[in-house]
């Protein structure tokens, strides 16, 4: 469970799991201390024999995805989607099929965007 005020996440027994770092892709790394887990009753249910520490792993972007997902599942948010599947995702496909970008001719990011003008 997250708690907000600490930034930083409760196992089941009540014990923090500190911010330890972030890595490149924006994932936030919470780890126990591996003295609290040594003696934890329920160990077995957290992690494996080999590791010694609990650890958490969550995209700093993690709340804003559980606030569109629980948008996207109301009536309101049925009805854009639709919508969007029909306009949006529409163009998309026209762009793949009719344009030829289905398959890129070239490798790297710099050879694809000079395809794409």
């Amino acid at each position: 469970k997250y708690v907000e005020e600490m930034n930083a996440f409760a196992c089941p027994m009540g014990c923090i799991l500190e911010y330890a770092t972030t890595d490149r892709e924006g994932y936030r790394h919470y780890k126990s201390n591996p003295e609290d887990c040594a003696v934890c009753p329920l160990r077995e249910v957290c992690f494996s024999k080999k590791q010694k520490q609990k650890v958490i792993t969550h995209h700093i972007w993690e709340k804003y995805k559980d606030i569109a997902r629980k948008n996207k599942l109301t009536v309101t948010g049925k009805k854009l989607y639709k919508v969007r599947c029909s306009t949006i995702e529409r163009s998309f496909a026209d762009a793949k099929e009719l344009h030829g970008y289905r398959y890129a001719r070239f490798r790297g990011l710099k050879s694809v965007q000079m395809q794409a003008y």
